[in-house]
This record gives C-alpha cells, structure tokens and sequence, in this order.
C-alpha cells in the first residue's frame, strides 16, 4: 500500500515513462500494468484497468498495450511537463518575446522572463518581473498552441506588472481603461471594455503610448 503522495509521485513517473514510451514508439506491457494495478488499489478503476487486470499479460499484444497505455494517461488525465515535452516551454519563451514587445513600447523597464520558481512544485511556469512573480503561474499545457500561449503568458504578465508598479497596464488610449489579453477567433489581441467593448491589438503589436 501507498501513502497518498507515494502514490501520486509512482503514478507521475509512471505516467511519464509511458508516455515518453508511446512518444519513441517502444511501449512494454510492464508499467501500464504497474499503473493499472496502482489505479485500482487507489479505488479509480476505469475499463481500461479492469482489462489490463482481467487478461493474462501473455495475451497482451503490442496494440493492445499501445491501445490501453493511451486511454490510462485519459483517465488520469495526464499533461506532460516542461521536462517530457520541451517545445511547450519553448513555445512560452516564444510569446513571451512577443509580449515583451508589448512591455517595452509603454516605456516599462526592469527584467522580464519565464522562470519555474524552486519553491512551486507544481511544475508551472511563471512569468517573473523585476525578480517578483505574481498569479497562479502558466501550466505546461498552455504551450500546445501558440496563440493560446501568447494569451496566458500575457495575462501572466500583466498580472506581475500590475502587482509590482501598482498601476495598471495596458491601458486603452481612447478609453483609459485597462486592457485584457484574450483569444478572438483563435488569435491572442488586447482587448478593451470601452464602447461595448473593441480590439486594441494583436498581442506583440501594442502601438507606442502616446504623450
């Protein structure tokens, strides 16, 4: 029997070597039987753990394997982390350039970067400003989708700015009202609450504030 958090560590390393398994195409039957049995002692059984737990591992072909490991990581609902799939953590530095832009053209200075902070175990990135961090921190998924990435790391953004200069930024030109980083039609744009509400930008494209 395992603890709670035994378990939830066995679990993530399990989960992770399937999926870096399925990722290079080499999947054995042995830790997607390891995280049924783990599943079912910690009371989740799903028809996937039943199965792997009913059949004789003998009868386990490769496609069966492939086919159960899959819908596991489903049920657990599991996300890779920066460390299994770099490219969301590359896809965040990516907008984060972009927002950076955004940063520098209201006349706003001091270090901006994306940092994991070693106190926060829960694997999110956070956006860091003037070496102080603010929210909730950007969860790994975020960085699937580059314009879904451009808007959380905005938002992120914004929200340590804001906690630090006690101001807020940006700021609608025509309206004086605060801006918001949002998806429309699937691309990441400021948007201000004004006039029944209007596009300011393209996340990255800001105009310079004007004097």
């Amino acid at each position: 029997m395992h603890s709670h958090e035994e378990a939830r560590q066995v679990i993530d390393e399990l989960t992770g070597r399937i999926y870096l398994a399925l990722r290079d195409g080499a999947l054995d039957a042995e830790p997607v039987i390891a995280l049924a049995c783990l599943l079912e002692e910690a009371d989740i059984s799903t028809p996937a753990t039943r199965e792997l737990l009913e059949r004789p591992t003998a009868h386990l072909t490769t496609a069966d394997v492939t086919r159960l490991g899959k819908r596991l990581l489903r049920d657990v609902r599991f996300e890779p982390t920066f460390a299994l799939k770099p490219s969301l953590w590359v896809a965040l530095e990516q907008a984060l350039k972009l927002v950076e832009r955004d940063v520098r053209s209201r006349g706003i200075t001091g270090t901006l970067r994306l940092v994991i902070p070693d106190w926060d175990d829960s694997g999110h990135a956070w956006v860091e400003f003037r070496d102080g961090y603010h929210g909730n921190g950007i969860r790994p998924a975020e960085g699937r989708d580059a314009q879904e990435a451009l808007a959380s790391v905005a938002d992120a953004a914004q929200e340590v700015i804001m906690e630090l200069l006690w101001k807020v930024w940006p700021v609608c030109s025509a309206h004086d009202l605060g801006l918001r980083a949002e998806l429309e039609h699937k691309i990441a744009v400021w948007r201000c609450t004004g006039n029944g509400t209007h596009t300011v930008a393209r996340v990255g494209e800001l105009p310079p504030e004007r004097h």
